[in-house]
Formats: C-alpha cells, structure tokens, sequence
C-alpha cells in the first residue's frame, strides 16, 4: 500500500473517530432507554462504514466509539460500546475475505449481543438483564444501525459511480 492510501484511510479513521465521538455527545435525543438497556439510533453506523475501509480502522473508530460515550454516558454504557472494537475488527476481516457486508453484519451481531452482554456482569446486572435485555437489545440494535449503514453506504457508493466495497478507496473502476 502507497503513502497515499495509508493517508487516505488514516483520514477516513479520523472522521469516522470524530463523528463516533460527536454522536453519544451530541445526539442524546437518539438514545432509547429500556429498563437497564440503552441504544443511541446510529452510534454503530462509524464501525460499519469502518468495517468497509481496513480493520486497522475498524480498530481505531471502536476506540473512539468507546471515548465517546465514557465522555458523556455512565461507565457500563462506555464498557459496552468499547465491544466495538472487536465487532469492527471481525467485521471488516470478514469484508476483506468475502466482501459481503450483509454477511458481516449477520455474523457480527450475536458476537456483539453476546461482547455487550458480557461486558455488563461486573456491574451488577442479573442473568435476565444480560440476556434479554443487553444481549438481545444490542442485536437488535446492531441490524438497524447495520441497515442504516447499508442504505448509507449504498448512497455514497452510487453517488460515486462505485462499488460497495470500492466506495472508501482511490481506485477508479
């Protein structure tokens, strides 16, 4: 890879980190409350589009993700969105090998039910809470914002008389 495609990607990073940083931050009126659950209507949408460019990017905008609701959001919600990091990183791995984003985020959301359920234990949330409610809501939560991503994804493709998986690079088709 050129210099130039390390800086291309290394400015996609940065954006998709600011506007992971920006939603938890600056949209609070997105987030659903649930009982114990959470969601913020887009906060996946950074990883996704990450998913589509590198996993090293992935990677990076799963931090930023994680920094931007402990900013703002108490310290379990920051725990689970650092869940991102690993989502993004099989995510994009899966992209890279068969690019095929529906695929990845099929695969990827039982493993981010699963991370965000986890994740939450320590915190003092019973069995039924992780399960139902954190494990549960957050699958549901990944495939609307991975439906959004798509849709998202798809436009910028189009607009760029590009391929999906093409839509982020320099090449020219």
């Amino acid at each position: 890879m050129d210099n130039r495609e390390k800086i291309r990607k290394m400015m996609f990073a940065a954006v998709l980190i600011a506007i992971s940083i920006i939603i938890p931050t600056q949209f609070g009126f997105l987030r659903i409350v649930i009982g114990p659950f959470t969601a913020t209507i887009a906060s996946h949408v950074p990883m996704f589009l990450a998913m589509l460019i590198a996993p090293e990017v992935a990677i990076a905008v799963g931090v930023g993700s994680a920094i931007g609701f402990f900013i703002t959001i108490p310290l379990v919600i920051a725990a689970r969105a650092a869940m991102h990091i690993v989502v993004g990183y099989v995510g994009a791995l899966i992209i890279k090998k068969d690019k095929n984003f529906k695929k990845a985020i099929a695969i990827t959301a039982p493993i981010h039910g699963i991370l965000e359920g986890l994740v939450v234990i320590p915190f003092g949330f019973s069995v039924y809470q992780f399960v139902v409610v954190v494990a549960v809501g957050t699958m549901i939560h990944h495939f609307v914002d991975g439906a959004i991503s798509y849709a998202l994804a798809n436009a910028l493709a189009k607009a760029r008389r590009k391929k999906l998986y093409d839509v982020f690079t320099s090449e020219v088709i």
